[in-house]
């Protein structure tokens, strides 16, 4: 009987252009994320590395928070993941809605 199982990919690439593993990504216990972790969960999840629940339960954030860096990419970006910017890109963006 052959069941139906999740196929999961060894490696994605990565924001940068490198690859990525389940070994690569930031570790469990991260506290500080930098522009360059938030991309690399993002594009894990994209690749199917990882599902948002897991990526969730794995670093303890919460779906609107994840769906938030997702939502940054997709505007602007990496650069749209910088906290200092959040504001200049969420503005930037409700202008162009505008027209």
């Amino acid at each position: 009987m052959i069941e139906n199982q999740k196929i999961r990919p060894a490696k994605v690439i990565g924001p940068l252009g490198e690859p990525l593993t389940l070994d690569s990504l930031p570790p469990p216990s991260t506290t500080r994320w930098v522009v360059r972790r938030k991309a690399e969960v993002v594009a894990a999840v994209n690749g199917g590395l990882l599902s948002v629940d897991e990526v969730c339960s794995r670093y303890g954030l919460t779906a609107e928070e994840f769906a938030g860096w997702q939502r940054a990419i997709d505007r602007s970006g990496m650069p749209g993941l910088r906290v200092t910017r959040i504001q200049h890109y969420r503005s930037l963006y409700e202008r162009q809605q505008k027209y």
